[in-house]
């Protein structure tokens, strides 16, 4: 018998069924580093030791986003190995923050099932919950993913589509996030002065700038991640596919939109939850990505004054500058759309 692991297709899961990730990681200021390298995110709480203590924070935490790609790579090679695509997220929180030497892991529940009508695939709905060294939960995140059949004949393994949170109740923002001295919140050093008073709901904001992907940054990206779907990395196979080429990982593209917010947003320095997130089209190497934002909600914290959440729903398009706000082209989205974000952040007050 062979050792090793093909991956499994849509027929090998089960509703209920319990997957523990292999390879728990730990986290290092060089995975901090290469991330900054990759993206040039500029948010000073998760740049800077010295801000990050003033604040309230022991250190610098990673990332939000670095955690989530993390352990979101553990779940790969048993979830997504032969996967078609990434669909969606919903039901994201981070739970407690993590620091370089934190060591993280993960698991996941398969919580629904549901074949395409071609039955060469179908959608796999899984629940994950990444966890520190001591059993603490970091994250928590609902994803659905489009799987191929091994073989098209065989019968469904289920047929369940989950129902799904559309919003997370803010009482649950600030798990993450310490009490922040507001008189050390130095925003000449954050790089703006806009603080959660300053934002109004349904104020739209073009983030300017754009960043060209590189065939070689989304490669060392996905590695970064131990994600090992094909689709990213095997030329060999994805060149005799419909495209021709690797796919980007999706969550490359909400690296380089969260990076590109903070032009307009420097201070929304942590990303408290996801409500829901489409990969809306797929991005290739050589795509340039631009974003803008809406404010889509605002809440106070309970026992909070010194953070507040804003909602907003952010916006990623390939080769088209934002000034115009793109996102619908009638009822369909705009051709460069390449993600719509709905999420929240925790802002200064």
């Amino acid at each position: 018998m062979s050792k090793t692991n093909p991956g499994n297709c849509f027929e090998d899961f089960r509703i209920g069924q319990i997957i523990r990730h292999a390879t728990p990681r730990t986290v290092t200021s060089g995975d901090v580093a290469l991330y900054t390298s990759l993206y040039g995110t500029r948010f000073a709480v998760q740049s800077s030791d010295v801000f990050a203590k003033a604040i309230g924070y022991p250190r610098a935490p990673l990332d939000d986003f670095l955690v989530f790609h993390i352990v979101f790579g553990k779940t790969v090679p048993d979830v997504s190995l032969n996967a078609v695509a990434n669909l969606g997220y919903a039901g994201c929180y981070f739970r407690n923050p993590v620091f370089p030497g934190d060591t993280l892991s993960a698991l996941s529940e398969v919580i629904g099932l549901k074949e395409n009508s071609s039955r060469r695939t179908g959608i796999v709905y899984v629940r994950t919950t990444g966890y520190k060294q001591n059993d603490t939960p970091v994250l928590e995140y609902v994803r659905w993913v489009m799987v191929r059949k091994r073989d098209e004949a065989a019968a469904a393994p289920g047929d369940h589509a989950p129902r799904l949170p559309t919003e997370l109740d803010p009482k649950v923002l600030g798990e993450a996030c310490p009490p922040i001295a507001l008189s050390a919140y130095d925003t000449a050093v954050s790089g703006s002065p806009y603080r959660f008073a300053d934002y109004e709901v349904g104020e739209r904001i073009d983030h300017v700038d754009g960043v060209t992907v590189e065939e070689a940054e989304h490669q060392i990206a996905t590695r970064l991640y131990q994600n090992t779907a094909r689709v990213h990395l095997n030329q060999y196979i994805e060149g005799k596919g419909r495209f021709g080429r690797r796919l980007i990982y999706g969550g490359h593209v909400i690296s380089l939109a969260r990076a590109l917010s903070f032009n307009g947003l420097a201070n929304a320095f942590h990303v408290a939850a996801i409500n829901g997130g489409r990969h809306v089209a797929p991005l290739y190497a050589g795509g340039t990505v631009f974003a803008w934002s809406e404010v889509l909600g605002k809440s106070e914290l309970p026992g909070r004054e010194d953070v507040g959440a804003l909602r907003l729903r952010t916006i990623a398009a390939r080769d088209r500058p934002c000034e115009d706000f793109p996102v619908k082209s009638g009822e369909d989205y705009d051709p460069a759309i390449l993600l719509d974000l709905d999420y929240w952040v925790l802002v200064p007050r």
